[in-house]
C-alpha cells in the first residue's frame, strides 16, 4: 500500500460516514487527504492530521471525528490499526499483506515505477547552461549542466514533453572581446587588457592558423572576422563535445544572433507596441516593465537606434511561446539574480503568467576543495575551473551526484577527496554500491535456484520492521519524483536514494535473503528476494534521473 492508496482508503472512509449520516461536511469530501511517515517509528506506519483539519468544520471535537474515522479505518482492506493520538491526529499501521504488494507491483512496473502523467500534455522548454563560446564551460555552468538535465529526465517522467536549449550567445561584446585575444596571440601580443587568457586562447589561434595560415596578416576588420568565426566555431564544438561526455545533449542550439538577423527583435516590440506596453521616452523606446513589479522601465531601443540587451530578451521569449512552449524554463547563475524581476515582468507584459509560462531559477556558486584547501585555478582555462578540472579529479558519476545532490539556493563546496573515495562517506558511492550488492544477491539467487515468481509471492511473510521500513521507502518513490518536479528540485531525488541505500542495508544486516548451506529455498527467501528485486530497480531508476550510471558491480 502507498500514501497514495492509503490516502484514497481514507477518503473512501470519509466518503461513507458522510453518506450514512454520520458527519456533515459543508465542503463536501476533500478530494486529497494528506499522509506522512512519523518521525517516531513507534507512532505508527503513516499518520494524518485530517481530523484536525475537518472536525471544527463538521461541528465536532477533533477527537471525536478521529475516533469515527479511525473505526472505519481499522475495517479497511490492507489497514492493521487506526489510533487517535494527541488532539485527534490518526496514527495508521497497514498489515504486511497490503504493504508487501507493492515490492512485485514495482518490479513489473520496470523503468516505468516513479512515473505519472501529472504534465501529460505539457510542452516545456528548459534552457539551461547556455555558456558564452568564449571560453570552456567553468564549474558554475557545470552545476546547471548536471542540475539541468536532471530535471528535465524529472519532468519527462511526469509526463511533460521537454526540449532542453541552448541560448547560443554569439552576438555582442563578449564575443568580440574573444575574437581580439584569438588574434593577439596569433600575432604574438599581449593579450587585450580585457581580453580572455588561457592555453585554450593559443591552442584555437593555432588551429585558427592551421586552416588559414595568413589569417593574423589580414587587415584588422577582416583578421578579427575570421577569428570571431573560425574561433567560435571551435569553442563551441568543444563545449558540445565536452557536455556530451558529461552525458548532457541539447535538443535545440538557439543562436543569438539570429534573432538580430531574422527581424524577431522588431516583431516583439511590434506584439508589445500592440498591447500598449510601449512608449517614447528622451528619443528611446522604453518597455512598460515597472507596471509588472520591476524597479523600474527598461530601455528597449537606446536613442542611437541600438538595441538594448533586453530586446533579444524580447524576441527570444516570444519566439518560444510561438513554437508552442506552455512553460518556458531558464536556468540563471547568481550573477543573473538581478535579471529575474525584469524578465517576470517582460513575460506579464506579454499577457502571460509570470511563474506559469516562465520561471526564472538561480543558482549559487560552487567551490572545489582539496585537502581542505580552495582550488582556484585551471591549468587549461587559465583563471577559472572547468567541467574538464571536475571530472578529471572525480569522474562523471560522481560530478553529476554531486551537483545534483544540494539545493541550488545553497553555495556548495564540493570536497573533491572525499567525492574521490570509495567509502560510505562518499554519497553516489555509497547509492551505486547499494545497487551492486542489489545485483549480486539477485545473481547468487539464481544460482541457488531461488527465483522471482509473482505466483508463489506471499507478502504477509515480509513482517520484520526492517522490511516494512524497506517497503515504505520504496512507497515513497513516486511521490519524491512528483515533488522534486513541481519544485524544480533534483535533490530531493538524489537524498530519497541515499535513504533507501540505507533502509536496504538495515534490511540486509536483519534478514538473510539467500538459503545457507544446505537449508533449502523458501517462500520466505523468494519474498525477501522479491523486496530485493524492487529495492534494485527503484534505486537504478532514481539514479537514472540524475543521469548516473547503476553498476551491476564494484
Amino acid at each position: 500500500m502507498t500514501p497514495d492508496q492509503l490516502s484514497s482508503t481514507i477518503i473512501s472512509a470519509l466518503t461513507s460516514l458522510v453518506e450514512e449520516g454520520a458527519i456533515t461536511l459543508p465542503d463536501g469530501v476533500p478530494a486529497e487527504v494528506v499522509v506522512e511517515r512519523p518521525k517516531v517509528k513507534e507512532h505508527g506506519d503513516y499518520a494524518t492530521n485530517i481530523a484536525l483539519q475537518l472536525g471544527k468544520k463538521a461541528g465536532m471535537n477533533p477527537r471525536e471525528f478521529a475516533q469515527l474515522l479511525a473505526d472505519r479505518l481499522g475495517d479497511a482492506d490492507g489497514v492493521a490499526s487506526a489510533e487517535i493520538a494527541g488532539p485527534g491526529f490518526l496514527n495508521i499501521r497497514v498489515d504486511a499483506r497490503a504493504q508487501g504488494a507493492l515490492a512485485p507491483q514495482i518490479v513489473a512496473a520496470g523503468t516505468a515505477y516513479g512515473t505519472s502523467d501529472l504534465y501529460a500534455g505539457q510542452k516545456v522548454n528548459l534552457e539551461f547552461v547556455s555558456a558564452n563560446p568564449t571560453g570552456p564551460i567553468h564549474i558554475g555552468g557545470v552545476r546547471w549542466a548536471a542540475v539541468g538535465d536532471s530535471l528535465g529526465r524529472i519532468l519527462s517522467a511526469i509526463g511533460a514533453e521537454v526540449t532542453r536549449e541552448y541560448y547560443f550567445n554569439d552576438h555582442g561584446v563578449q564575443i568580440d572581446r574573444f575574437a581580439r585575444s584569438l588574434l593577439a596571440d596569433a600575432r604574438g601580443d599581449e593579450a587585450p587588457e580585457d581580453g580572455y587568457g588561457g592555453q585554450y586562447i593559443h591552442d584555437i589561434a593555432q588551429n585558427v592558423l592551421a586552416k588559414h595560415p595568413d589569417a593574423a596578416s589580414l587587415p584588422d576588420a577582416e583578421a578579427l572576422e575570421t577569428f570571431r568565426a573560425e574561433g567560435v566555431d571551435q569553442m563551441f564544438g568543444e563545449i558540445k563535445r565536452s557536455l556530451h561526455e558529461f552525458g548532457v545533449d541539447f535538443d535545440v542550439y538557439f543562436h543569438e544572433n539570429d534573432l538580430h538577423e531574422s527581424g524577431a527583435v522588431e516583431r516583439a516590440i511590434a506584439r508589445l507596441e500592440e498591447l500598449g506596453m510601449m512608449y517614447e521616452s528622451e528619443g528611446a523606446h522604453w518597455l512598460k516593465t515597472s507596471k509588472f513589479g520591476d524597479d523600474k522601465d527598461r530601455v528597449v531601443i537606446k536613442s542611437d537606434g541600438q538595441p538594448a540587451y533586453i530586446s533579444g530578451d524580447l524576441a527570444y521569449y516570444l519566439d518560444k511561446r510561438e513554437r508552442g512552449f506552455d512553460r518556458c524554463i531558464i536556468m540563471l547563475g547568481a550573477d543573473h539574480h538581478g535579471y529575474v524581476s525584469r524578465m517576470l515582468a517582460m513575460c506579464a507584459a506579454f499577457g502571460d503568467t509570470p511563474e506559469v509560462n516562465l520561471e526564472i531559477l538561480i543558482g549559487q556558486m560552487v567551490n572545489l576543495v582539496r585537502e581542505g584547501q580552495p582550488l582556484r585555478m585551471s591549468k587549461r582555462a587559465g583563471t577559472v575551473l572547468t567541467l574538464e578540472d571536475l571530472v578529471e579529479a572525480i569522474g562523471v558519476d560522481a560530478a553529476r551526484y554531486a551537483l545534483a545532490r544540494y539545493s541550488t539556493d545553497s553555495t556548495i563546496d564540493l570536497d573533491l577527496d572525499l567525492w574521490a573515495s570509495q567509502t560510505s562517506d562518499n554519497p553516489v558511492y555509497y547509492v551505486q554500491y547499494a545497487h551492486a550488492r542489489l545485483s549480486s544477491i539477485i545473481r547468487n539467487a539464481a544460482d541457488l535456484g531461488v527465483v522471482l515468481d509473482e505466483s508463489t509471492f506471499d507478502p504477509s511473510l515480509l513482517v520484520v520492521d526492517q522490511e516494512g521500513a524497506l517497503l515504505r521507502s520504496l512507497a515513497d518513490y513516486p511521490k519524491v519524483v512528483a515533488r522534486a518536479a513541481e519544485l524544480r528540485e533534483p535533490h530531493r531525488v538524489a537524498r530519497y536514494l541515499e535513504d533507501t541505500a540505507a533502509a536496504f542495508h538495515k534490511f540486509y544486516d536483519a534478514a538473510h535473503v539467500l538459503p545457507k548451506g544446505d537449508e533449502e529455498p523458501s517462500d520466505l527467501h523468494r519474498a525477501r528476494l522479491m523486496l530485493v528485486a524492487a529495492t534494485r530497480q527503484t534505486i537504478a531508476n532514481g539514479l537514472a534521473l540524475l543521469g548516473v550510471h547503476a553498476p551491476e558491480r564494484m
